[in-house]
């Protein structure tokens, strides 16, 4: 056990990564909740549920060639070696590897674990109440394998996009352009839901809503300040940008669907707009400082607003407007590097090089998840049975194909 923990690491800089750990694990439910208290009330717990497969569903995933294919030896600039790490291999007794710099190599296997269980079921909002359960897990391991575990090599790994100067601390390209895009593909391909008119339909649980969206800010501190892998200066950096950029992020949005809405305050805009500028901020957190943090919130609001409302106009059946703020908000943070990121906080200089680069790089990511949904969703749709019915989105979701409702009564 001496030889396993003897890392050359304080305790503190350990401690600091179980914290961040539990704290990324903590916005999985929080998103269940923020998403499951969003939707009609008869489709509430099947959303909730799609969300919390995710846990085992990908960490069985992960534990079994997922870790490798990431985070294992690059292979041709596109994948990592997928026997490395399989299976716990290596894990324990590889101290010298290069993420294991501060703490047990094994703790970051858990922490990158929970970006990857909370990446697509971000999706699962704007696809909302068109996929069966089973549809749902099938798609999720294709998509996790073909998708996320190689764009996550491209940019963390040490893939082509790494090699290039692409950056991106906490996911923003990672994460939130991956599962937007793939969320965007999702609703061109199947199409609206049988019940689609967004006016009429009234989120089910706003104390759901509220808490989920607590444990989403919550959890947000250890997501980004996390990647530093130890406690120092640079995480306390990240954590005020974080903050900084939620703040502005969320006030301004406020003001802007104020008067958007006729002049009337809403309890939800607040939330979204938070959400937007943390969006926002996850791939410069690291980058920027805090003035750039602020600013990269204001826009945030405004850029992300935008969107959800050009979705509305394109008639796209975006269920809670993932799309527009998590996708254009993780491509908007991705360029704003190029353009307010300070060598004094990570080494990365803005500038017109580092802008290109970021374009290009989130632009591919999106393209790429885009088109791989599109081929996952076509063949599945095609040999199996993934698409809800229009009966069973009339009578809702929880009790056609769960069998329960949301007070916890079953349907004889």
């Amino acid at each position: 056990m001496t030889h396993i923990l003897n890392i050359g690491s304080s305790m503190g800089n350990v401690t600091y990564m179980f914290l961040s750990t539990i704290l990324v694990f903590v916005m999985t439910p929080g998103l269940a909740f923020f998403y499951g208290g969003l939707v009609q009330k008869k489709n509430s717990l099947t959303m909730m549920l799609q969300t919390f497969i995710a846990i085992g569903v990908v960490g069985l995933l992960w534990i079994f060639g997922g870790f490798s294919l990431v985070f294992g030896k690059d292979i041709g600039g596109f994948i990592g070696n997928p026997a490395q790490f399989f299976a716990f291999h290596n894990l324990l007794f590889d101290i010298n590897h290069n993420y294991g710099a501060y703490i047990p190599f094994i703790l970051f296997f858990m922490y990158q674990l929970m970006f990857a269980i909370i990446t697509l079921p971000l999706m699962t909002g704007a696809a909302a109440d068109r996929l069966t359960i089973g549809g749902w897990i099938k798609f999720l391991i294709c998509w996790m394998i073909l998708a996320y575990f190689p764009v996550a090599h491209w940019i963390w790994g040490g893939g082509f996009l790494e090699k290039m100067g692409f950056v991106d601390f906490a996911g923003g390209t990672v994460i939130h352009v991956a599962a937007a895009f793939s969320g965007l593909a999702a609703i061109l391909y199947l199409g609206k839901r049988i019940e689609h008119n967004k006016a009429k339909q009234k989120p089910s649980n706003m104390g759901l809503v509220g808490i989920g969206a607590a444990l989403l800010l919550f959890g947000w501190f250890g997501f980004n300040a996390g990647g530093t892998l130890n406690a120092s200066d640079k995480a306390a950096i990240i954590i005020t940008n974080t903050a900084v950029a939620s703040i502005a992020a969320m006030i301004l949005w406020t003001i802007i669907a104020y008067f958007h809405d006729g002049h009337k305050f809403s309890f939800t805009e607040p939330l979204v707009g938070a959400v937007a500028g943390l969006a926002t901020i996850t791939p410069a957190s690291g980058y920027v400082k805090p003035l750039g943090a602020l600013i990269i919130g204001f826009l945030a609001a405004i850029v992300c607003f935008f969107f959800v409302q050009f979705a509305n106009k394109m008639g796209w059946d975006d269920a809670l407007d993932v799309w527009g703020v998590h996708g254009m908000g993780g491509l908007l943070g991705t360029i704003a590097i190029g353009c307010f990121a300070s060598p004094l906080i990570n080494g990365i200089q803005a500038g017109w090089h580092q802008f290109w680069i970021q374009l290009f790089g989130v632009l591919l990511v999106a393209i790429y998840d885009m088109v791989i949904t599109f081929i996952i969703l076509y063949i599945l749709d095609h040999i199996t049975n993934i698409r809800t019915t229009r009966e069973q989105q009339i009578k809702g979701l929880d009790q056609t194909l769960l069998n329960q409702t949301y007070d916890g009564k079953e349907d004889d």
